[in-house]
Parts: C-alpha cells; sequence; structure tokens
C-alpha cells in the first residue's frame, strides 16, 4: 500500500481547523459541538460541523456535512487524503459508522484521520478505522 505521508505540522493544522468548525455547531440538544476538516488531493480543505434537529435521526455529522460540501464544491471526483475530528466537550470521538462509511468512497485507504479518543489525540490510518467497509462497484 502507498502511504499518504503528511508532515505533523500538517496534522495539526488540519485539527485545528476541525476545532474552528466545531465552534460553528448547531448543537441546542445535546450541547455536543463537533467539527471536520478534509484535506483533498487537490491541496484543499474543506470543513464542516454537526447541525442537529428537534428529530434526532435528522441530525447531520460534522463529517458528512464536510464531505457534503467538498463533493458539492469540487465534484464527485474528489479524493481525500487526510481527516480531522475535533469537539469542544474533551470527550472522544471517532468517526462514528455512518460518517465512516460514508467517507470510504472519497478516502484514499491510506489517509490518516485524526481525533479525539479516551488517552489524548489519536491518528490512525483509514483503513484501520474501518476495515470492512460496505463496497459496491457502479456499473
Amino acid at each position: 500500500m502507498n502511504r499518504t505521508i503528511l508532515p505533523q505540522e500538517a496534522l495539526d493544522k488540519l485539527l485545528e481547523q476541525a476545532r474552528d468548525a466545531a465552534r460553528q455547531s448547531y448543537s441546542p440538544y445535546s450541547g455536543f459541538k463537533v467539527g471536520a476538516a478534509l484535506r483533498l488531493t487537490n491541496g484543499k480543505i474543506v470543513t464542516g460541523t454537526n447541525v442537529e434537529n428537534g428529530s434526532y435521526g435528522l441530525t447531520i455529522c460534522a463529517e458528512r456535512a464536510a464531505l457534503v460540501r467538498a463533493v458539492s464544491a469540487f465534484g464527485p471526483e474528489i479524493r481525500i487524503e487526510a481527516v480531522a475530528v475535533a469537539n469542544l466537550n474533551q470527550a472522544a470521538s471517532p468517526p462514528c459508522g455512518a460518517c465512516r462509511q460514508m467517507l470510504s468512497e472519497f478516502v484514499l485507504p491510506d489517509a490518516p484521520v485524526v481525533f479525539p479518543a479516551s488517552d489524548g489525540t489519536r491518528t490512525m490510518i483509514f483503513s484501520d478505522v474501518l476495515p470492512l467497509a460496505f463496497e459496491m462497484k457502479l456499473k
């Protein structure tokens, strides 16, 4: 596998952009403010934040908000070379299963994913975060 190598400084910057996005969270029900930042292979950084809804099932996570924004801005051919997730609640919060699955269609398998863990900030490659992604072959 050809590993994506990004300097720690680039991952730190991406994580700070995720924290900035978390400050824009609309989370009146849970108070859980999350932000995500995606670094695309074209060098662009796209952020998103969680947006809650009184009907909890309609809530959108920060990672999916950023992904939708990236596709809207740059088209469906985008590829993600790094992901950062942050929250303002000092809680462990790796991407949820739905976000992992959505990201899997666009992220490089060896892309680093940085997120808050119970033992501090953790960095894992995407294929380790979602080892058995559901895949459909497009015709």
